[in-house]
């Protein structure tokens, strides 16, 4: 296949995990009476970096008159995403022969912390695809949407950004790729993408929409 650098996001991606995280956030934020539609949460929050996420969240329940957050709350969120990720994390169909394929360097750059990060490869049997190039979001100063995440992950390639390709499943993803001068590809394989998903990569800059990895083999293969 390609022998391009290819950088790749995690949740979504890679592993079946987003699906787990929508569950857990949009349950606990319902309880407290922060309620969103689905395509509006799904492009607003998802590959958003952990620290902007929070600041949005607590910022959207001020705004709705019910003051701060009650102590602990991401921390529930966590622990339980970590229960549900423990018991039924696994990899997206086809990613372990799609990363095993590539010809050229590879990178994951995931706006989860290092140890979720870690975590969720070593699960799902991912990881050895990868050596020291593993990328989490508590490893650069400005996450996605900024491009500080695709950066990094180039430079410990030893690649030129405008060579890399980033195949992500977030509107959030996508600006970062665009924004590092890479080339993004969105993915809208994974179990919490909607019908719509499509459609918002590529208004987000996707080049390329893929609705499997079969798809997006097969597309490097006429290349």
């Amino acid at each position: 296949m390609n022998a391009s650098p290819v950088i790749f996001d995690c949740d979504g991606v890679l592993v079946d995990s987003e699906v787990i995280h929508l569950a857990v956030e949009r349950e606990h934020l319902a309880a407290l009476g922060l309620v969103y539609e689905d395509a509006a949460y799904l492009t607003r929050f998802v590959g958003l970096a952990d620290a902007a996420f929070r600041r949005e969240i607590e910022r959207d329940h001020r705004a709705r008159g019910l003051g701060p957050l009650p102590a602990g709350t991401f921390e529930r969120m966590a622990a339980q995403a970590s229960e549900r990720l423990e018991r039924a994390l696994r990899p997206l169909p086809g990613a372990e022969a799609f990363a095993a394929g590539l010809r050229g360097p590879r990178a994951v750059a995931s706006s989860s912390n290092a140890a979720a990060l870690e975590f969720k490869l070593r699960k799902t049997g991912l990881r050895r695809y990868f050596g020291p190039h593993v990328h989490a979001g508590d490893q650069v100063a400005n996450g996605k949407p900024a491009p500080d995440l695709f950066l990094r992950a180039a430079r410990g390639l030893g690649a030129d950004p405008a060579d890399c390709r980033v195949i992500e499943d977030s509107v959030n993803g996508v600006r970062a790729a665009r924004a590092a001068g890479m080339e993004p590809w969105g993915f809208a394989g994974g179990g919490h993408a909607d019908a719509d998903l499509p459609r918002r990569l590529r208004a987000a800059g996707a080049t390329q929409v893929f609705s499997s990895f079969a798809e997006a083999s097969a597309f490097l293969g006429q290349r």
